[in-house]
Formats: structure tokens, C-alpha cells, sequence
């Protein structure tokens, strides 16, 4: 005799044997699925922001300067080289202001203001650019931080900036095609801690490699994806942890996985549904009503 998973309680008999039965690909039973659903979670990665033009620096051809993302995003470089990575930033920073929110943010956003009285909607973003934001989305929870935010490396106080450039000494600096490795730029001359008392080196607000994600955010996404029952993978490649274990984590608690993406992730065979193409042409047609 079998044992009826927890999970099965904390969802409606519904989502269970949907889960059961419903094929790929098909975004009439996808709906069915959806509009049982209480809890949905977006989890989306640089793929959906791509889509604006806004690139992922994880492909070959998508280096800066022949320099792999683990390089930049690392605050091993920061210590060394602190001009070196705000140039990189200063560039991507300046890109993404001028880039617009595509219509897969615009749906996300859509479905959760249409469906705010009956549903909790909640996207959970590894992408640091705010678009999801600006696409008009209220409930989000930015996994790795966001690159208009900076934090001091002295008193670690967090605040919002879009100054464009953020420092004068960044003006014109940036060029991904530049043979440059190294920045001419003095740590002085780098945007500051503002307060009296301290002054200290600010930073990006973004988790690099080799760092953890806050505890607070954890905290939240825990709490979201323990409720979840049905969850959206939007634009993830699912190698990058620990956002990659999300869905597997949702799915052991009983929650329906739909993934969006242009190609095939490692994870796909795992998931209930899988709809190929732009996520700014399948997310419209899965969240219309």
C-alpha cells in the first residue's frame, strides 16, 4: 500500500491528478492547470531579459572584453581590479536603462494585476536588471540582487542608484571591445559611501560567485515556493544553484512545472509541461485568459 505524500494536503486533488495525466506542449491544458492555482511562482533567468536585449555574458560570443562571467562577477577581481569590474558594470548599467521591458515581463505582469484578488503571483528573478519592475510586476523577489542598487563595503548600508554614469570617472568608459584588461581607473575616483563617517568603496548590490544569497531572501523564496502550486520556468538554463534545485524542490512538494525556453534545458524531462520559443510569445499565450 502506498503512502499519500504531505504535499498532496497542501494542494487541491485537482493540481494532483492533472499532474498525472496532462502531456507537454499544450497550452489549453496548461490553462486548466493554472486556473486552479492559488500560488504561482515565475522563476526566471537571463534568457526572458535576453529577449530585450540584454545580454547574458554565459555564451561564448557574449564575453566582454574575452573575459567569462566568472571573472567579472567575483569579488576576488573587485579587491584587485574595483575599476576594472565598475567599468563592466557602468556599460552593462547603461545598456540595460535603454532596454525596455519585452511582452513575457509585460504578461507576467499583467497576470498578476488581473488575477491580484484571487491569486498570489510571485516572480522569483536570478536577473539583476530590474525589468520585471518596470514591466509593472509588484510582487518580486531578486534572488541575486539588482544592479541599480549599490552596497558600501565598509558599512554595508544598501541604496538605489540610477545616476547614469553613476561616477564622472566612468563617463565613456566600458567598451566590451576594448583589449584593455585591467582599468586605468584610481579606487578613488569610484562611486563612494556618501556618509560623513564613512566614504567607503561602494559595490554592486549582486551576489557574485562565491557568495551566498541573503538570508532574508531565502527566507522568502522558501516560503513561496513551500506554498507554490504552480510554477513557471522562464528563460533558465536550471545549472546555475541554487535557483537550478528550485523547481525540483516545488515539484517534490507537489507543484505543477511548466517551463518556457527557447531550447531544451537538462531539467526539461523533469518538468509536467514544456513550451519552446521567445518567452515573449509563449508567456502571452499561456497567461491570456
Amino acid at each position: 500500500m502506498s503512502v499519500i505524500p504531505r504535499s498532496f494536503y497542501k494542494h487541491t486533488k485537482t493540481l494532483y491528478y492533472l499532474r498525472k495525466f496532462y502531456s507537454q506542449n499544450d497550452f489549453a491544458k496548461f490553462k486548466n492547470v493554472l486556473n486552479t492555482a492559488k500560488q504561482v511562482v515565475v522563476l526566471t533567468g537571463a534568457g526572458i531579459s535576453a529577449e530585450s536585449g540584454v545580454p547574458t555574458f554565459r555564451e561564448p560570443e557574449g564575453l566582454w572584453r574575452k573575459l567569462e562571467a566568472s571573472i567579472l562577477y567575483n569579488p576576488v577581481t573587485f579587491r584587485e581590479d574595483p575599476g576594472l569590474v565598475w567599468e563592466y558594470y557602468h556599460y552593462i548599467r547603461e545598456l540595460v536603462l535603454k532596454a525596455q521591458p519585452n511582452a513575457g515581463h509585460i504578461a507576467v505582469a499583467q497576470y498578476e494585476r488581473r488575477h491580484a484578488a484571487k491569486k498570489l503571483v510571485t516572480v522569483l528573478t536570478q536577473n539583476v536588471d530590474g525589468l520585471h519592475a518596470r514591466a509593472g510586476t509588484r510582487n518580486f523577489i531578486e534572488l541575486h540582487g539588482n544592479m541599480f542598487k549599490t552596497r558600501c563595503t565598509k558599512c554595508n548600508e544598501v541604496l538605489v542608484n540610477t545616476d547614469s554614469p553613476i561616477c564622472p570617472a566612468l563617463a565613456g568608459t566600458g567598451s566590451p571591445t576594448s583589449d584593455k584588461l585591467v582599468s586605468d581607473i584610481k579606487e578613488k575616483d569610484l562611486p563612494h559611501c556618501q556618509k560623513p563617517d564613512c566614504g567607503g568603496l561602494l559595490r554592486p548590490h549582486i551576489i557574485w560567485f562565491g557568495e551566498v544569497l541573503e538570508t532574508s531572501v531565502v527566507e522568502k523564496a522558501d516560503i513561496v515556493m513551500s506554498e507554490c502550486n504552480v510554477c513557471l520556468v522562464v528563460g533558465t538554463s536550471s545549472i546555475v544553484y541554487p535557483a537550478a534545485a528550485f523547481p525540483t524542490v516545488m515539484a517534490a512538494g507537489g507543484s505543477i512545472i511548466a517551463e518556457f525556453n527557447i531550447e531544451p534545458s537538462p531539467a526539461s524531462p523533469k518538468f509536467d509541461f514544456y513550451f519552446q520559443g521567445p518567452s515573449a510569445t509563449t508567456l502571452p499565450q499561456a497567461l491570456s485568459d
